[in-house]
């Protein structure tokens, strides 16, 4: 018997079946239309609202839109509230997906239309709340709720939250009431009567035995109950005005008005916050708590309600978060200047460590942020109402805010109701509060604000209080440390940056005030002349406040001088007459300094931090730096010296390093003047200009150069893309945690790259433990330098692939991850990750290192270790330009950009000598940095414009086809366009390319096998006639 066997073209071709047909059918489960049919679920139909220029009925805006709008696909949203019957400044409208571009632009167009937003939805929890194992969770982003339980805070590298190991605190919970000394107003008669409290929570129980003053409940939520099923606005309300023995409020007589704004799921609506705030304005509210926050100030319908508010003379009371002791974690509305943000202390006058540090972060980059929180209440084990009855103690700023609030409506009331308007308003109220406050000792500024609150101090300032203008902080003194922080850490030189210290000015007189004579300096003696001020302020105060940025450089003649110069600035404001008045109001404010000085230290110990190509949360969705952790997926901690880097600061003074912040292009800094130039964690594109300067300022000035980069992977981030029910949009990282290909673009003259690996691992350089945590590698680096090479694990495949590996017992290659060279003039340090110097998400610190890196950039001493014969590179390393990390071509960057599209300019935090130029040796107006898909926005086409070729390395880009959309469909975050992640994979052809070319090779197989058989009949019927 003849056996025959399975051909190899058999096998191959029933394999390639196979394959086949996994592939059809990873087409199948690829296709985006399940993603779409999620997608439609949940953003078939979105609500928007529609703000109007002026207050009308709804009806009015109802009609006046329906007569207006041509186009279909829209529907007008009733919302039946008591704000109905108040005219209103916005409306709410369901559109559907599929005209919503073109419907909003028409609704835009119309003249009374002031802009079209989605209708945010709110939900209460810590960052890590909203995000879950990188899962985005429904309602917009919120930082912890202060009924959270409090997180201690266990190392002490990385906080500067203070612990008192000596003891335990072993007194008995008091009444909160008793240590502010409320019962001294209490038998004054002062109890809180007619005092109207908004308080914006989770709504409060009928009835409730705790008070005696529930004046309305209002159920604002899409749920039918006016009850509080949560707990946390029964507790908040008890606080403030309880009358109940175990939990006593401040001002039980308070007229309280519940505003229920979440539901039993913690979730809310702009919407519903914009109607309520509208409520509380029609019916005027005195005080209003907020025990809310989040990192988006900029959602522009919100915040801007909030000034609304505070200008309707309503003081507002909020949280400031419970992010702590993080530092740039400032929640929104508290860190607003027209609202009394409230940080928490214990018992022991120690800033709680959950309470969240400041400073505010939207100054950065080009400025400097202001003084947050305002002030600093208990907050730690406060004793409550329950939900029914019975009382209980809870943790967090959400705690310490109805404190403040409490003492509020207690202040409030020492006046007579027809008088209050007169005299007490936003300003005036937070006046008060920071001027009677008791600094603490030990924290500084950005911790404590102006200190714990001291209700009779207070009491005592509004009793005489007349209307006037003020400066907060009003005194900045550099021998003032640590309260002065940091600028009591670093004194002032001649040819340094402008030190920026940015001011909040409250004007007491109105809520619109103006500059009436420019800020001034007077020094007290002759010295004081050696110090030069540049100021930046609000020309309008409005609602009630504005900002007083100092911008202080020491004049060249003072390079020698060493000590104290002090003095005052002055600025004047005015605000028109208050009723029954003829002449307008005027306050003269004053602001003391006392700044130390010395000589201008030596070249070498001057670092110069980048604080321009740093780009954070909000606008862009631009992703943590440590992938390890994975429930704060968003990088918004502002990456400044004095926020999350604040560590590394006091670590490079303790060291004797200088260090200042340039928050303009690289061309914007003498060269000649630093040692070394400091990058880190930086995300922005770069100007031609800056890359051809800092060639030459290394080779041929001399200036060290050490970058600090991270981890840059196309693969990963589309994964971290996720739906947001909140904009209903896709939300796509902007970039890694740093912009990997532009800094390579920095870096191709000096021939150094870095790739697109993602790398963890533990290792040990110089005797140094320390933590690799989400890392990138050097994949270029010239021969003659030095690198250092470790065994760390690659997570940049996909984890699919990832996890078979580790299955198999997959080895850690070495990869190279720390570069030296000598170049020129100048020395050269990179490094591929940031996080051991960030404190937001640290493992461990490389300090030592960075102490090591700096002494060489700026002094040429070797570390004998780091400079070993045996890692010097005989050959270089070298990868292709193909291979090297490519720019997204799927997001718009320029709208995140300070580079891409916009025209290089030296700012106001620049040397003085180059305030609106474009830098050292930059004379003229050149063009502007642009990504391929996007046109130019070419400003330089003046006179003083110039076009030239340069032999720089050019980042080299992939045209795209004209016919591909790609660039236009995919804006990321803050567009409305959905994106479908397998473009970014494999265009829509491909997969059935690759589903026909195995069709054609599984029937040439089959063929082959026929022919084959054929054959070997004919041979073997030949054969057997010749037997």
């Amino acid at each position: 018997m003849i056996t025959i066997q399975p051909s190899f073209p058999l096998k191959s071709a029933l394999l390639i079946l196979l394959i086949s047909l996994s592939i059809f059918h990873f087409k199948l489960s690829f296709n985006p239309t399940g993603n779409q049919t999620l997608t439609q679920k949940q953003a078939i139909c979105n609500n928007y609202i529609i703000r109007f220029t002026d207050y009308r009925l709804a009806s009015d805006h109802r009609s006046y839109l329906e007569s207006s709008i041509r186009s279909d696909g829209w529907e007008w949203i009733e919302r039946r509230n008591q704000a109905a019957k108040f005219p209103t400044d916005f409306g709410l409208l369901s559109i559907e997906d599929s005209v919503k571009e073109a419907l909003i632009e028409e609704i835009e167009r119309l003249r009374l239309v002031k802009d079209v937003n989605v209708d945010f939805s709110y939900k209460r929890g810590l960052l890590g709340g909203a995000f879950e194992n990188e899962q985005k969770q429904p309602g917009k982003i919120f930082t912890s709720m202060s009924f959270s339980e409090e997180k201690h805070c266990h190392d002490s590298v990385s906080s500067n939250c203070s612990i008192n190991w000596s003891r335990h605190l072993l007194m008995p919970r008091s009444q909160v009431t008793s240590l502010f000394g409320a019962d001294v107003l209490w038998r004054k008669g002062y109890t809180g009567a007619k005092v109207k409290m908004a308080i914006f929570d989770t709504g409060i129980r009928a009835k409730h035995p705790h008070f005696r003053n529930i004046k309305e409940r209002i159920n604002w939520t899409n749920e039918d109950t006016l009850n509080d099923n949560l707990g946390h606005g029964t507790f908040v309300a008890g606080v403030i005005a309880g009358e109940d023995a175990e939990c006593l409020g401040f001002a039980p007589d308070t007229e309280i008005y519940a505003f229920r704004v979440f539901t039993d799921a913690q979730v809310s609506y702009t919407s519903w916050f914009l109607d309520a705030f509208n409520y509380a304005i029609a019916t005027n509210m005195d005080v209003l708590n907020l025990s809310i926050g989040g990192p988006d100030y900029l959602d522009l319908p919100f915040v801007e309600k909030v000034w609304e508010i505070t200008a309707n003379n309503i003081i507002m009371v909020s949280a400031i978060g419970n992010d702590g002791p993080l530092y740039g974690t400032l929640n929104n509305p508290a860190d607003q200047s027209d609202v009394i943000g409230v940080g928490g202390i214990d018992y022991s006058d120690h800033i709680a460590s959950f309470s969240s540090r400041g400073m505010s972060t939207w100054e950065i980059p080009h400025g400097y942020g202001r003084v947050k929180p305002d002030v600093v209440a208990y907050g730690r084990e406060i004793m409550g109402s329950k939900i029914s009855t019975g009382c209980k103690s809870l943790s967090g700023t959400s705690v310490a805010s109805p404190v403040v609030a409490g003492v509020v409506c207690l202040l409030v009331s020492i006046f007579p109701e027809n008088k209050r308007k007169e005299i007490l308003n936003p300003a005036s109220m937070k006046q008060a509060l920071v001027e009677g406050a008791a600094k603490l000792a030990g924290p500084n500024m950005y911790e404590q604000g102006a200190g714990r609150v001291d209700l009779l101090q207070s009491y005592e300032i509004l009793k005489s209080y007349q209307p006037r203008a003020s400066i907060f902080p009003s005194v900045l003194d550099y021998t003032d440390c640590p309260y002065s922080w940091p600028f009591c850490r670093q004194p002032l030189y001649a040819g340094a940056m402008p030190v920026i210290f940015n001011a909040t000015v409250l004007n007491g007189m109105g809520v619109i005030g103006y500059v009436q004579s420019p800020p001034s300096w007077h020094p007290s003696d002759e010295e004081g002349n050696l110090l030069s001020i540049h100021f930046t302020y609000s020309e309008v105060i409005w609602p009630w406040t504005g900002y007083l940025a100092l911008h202080m450089q020491i004049k060249e003649e003072g390079v020698h001088f060493s000590g104290v110069i002090e003095g005052n600035v002055t600025v004047t404001l005015y605000s028109p007459p208050a009723q029954g008045e003829r002449a307008a109001r005027s306050s003269t404010c004053i602001l003391q300094l006392k700044l130390n000085v010395v000589p201008t230290p030596p070249r070498s110990k001057r670092v110069l931090w980048d604080q321009f190509h740093s780009i954070k949360y909000p606008p862009g969705y631009i992703p943590r730096d440590s992938l390890d952790v994975r429930n704060d997926i968003l990088d918004w901690h502002g990456d400044h010296l004095h926020t999350n880097f604040h560590i590394m600061f006091n670590m490079l003074r303790d060291a004797g390093y200088y260090v200042e912040t340039l928050g303009s292009p690289l061309t914007c800094f003498d060269a000649s003047q630093y040692g070394t130039l400091l990058l880190v964690d930086l995300e922005d594109e770069y100007f031609q200009e800056e890359i051809e300067k800092l060639r030459d300022d290394v080779i041929n000035t001399g200036l060290g150069l050490a970058v600090f980069a991270e981890w840059y992977n196309v693969d990963t981030m589309v994964k971290m893309r996720f739906f947001d029910d909140n904009t209903r949009s896709w939300w796509t990282p902007v970039t890694g945690g740093a912009n990997i290909p532009a800094l390579n673009d920095l870096l191709a003259p000096f021939g150094i790259a870095f790739g697109d690996k993602i790398l963890n691992g533990d290792f040990s350089i110089d005797g140094e433990q320390s933590r690799y945590a989400s890392g990138t590698d050097i994949v270029r680096f010239p021969r003659g330098g030095y690198v250092h090479s470790f065994p760390f694990l690659d997570s940049s495949e996909s984890g699919a692939t990832q996890n078979v590996l580790l299955n198999s017992g997959m080895n850690k290659a070495d990869s190279p991850i720390l570069g030296l060279l000598e170049v020129g003039e100048g020395r050269i340090a990179v490094y591929g990750d940031s996080n051991c110097l960030d404190s937001s998400h640290m493992v461990t610190n490389c300090y030592g290192l960075l102490r090591k890196i700096l002494d060489f950039t700026g002094s040429n001493i070797k570390d004998s270790v780091l400079f070993s014969e045996s890692v010097k590179q005989d050959t270089p390393l070298y990868e292709d330009d193909n291979h090297l990390s490519s720019r997204r071509t799927d997001v718009n960057f320029s709208v995140y950009s300070a580079v891409i599209g916009k025209d290089l300019i030296c700012r106001s935090d620049s040397r003085f000598e180059v305030w609106g130029t474009k830098g050292y040796n930059l004379h003229v107006r050149g063009r502007n940095r642009r990504l391929p898909g996007y046109l130019v926005i070419d400003l330089g086409r003046g006179l003083n414009s110039t076009v030239g070729s340069t032999k720089s390395r050019r980042p080299k880009f992939t045209e795209k086809n004209k016919g591909d959309s790609a660039g236009n469909r995919y804006l990321g975050l803050l567009y409305r366009d959905e994106l479908d992640v397998p473009e970014l994979v494999a265009s829509q052809w491909l997969v059935p390319a690759i589903v026909a070319v195995t069709g054609i090779l599984l029937f040439l197989s089959i063929w082959q096998i026929r022919q084959k058989r054929r054959r070997r009949k004919r041979s073997g019927s030949g054969r057997l006639a010749n037997l």
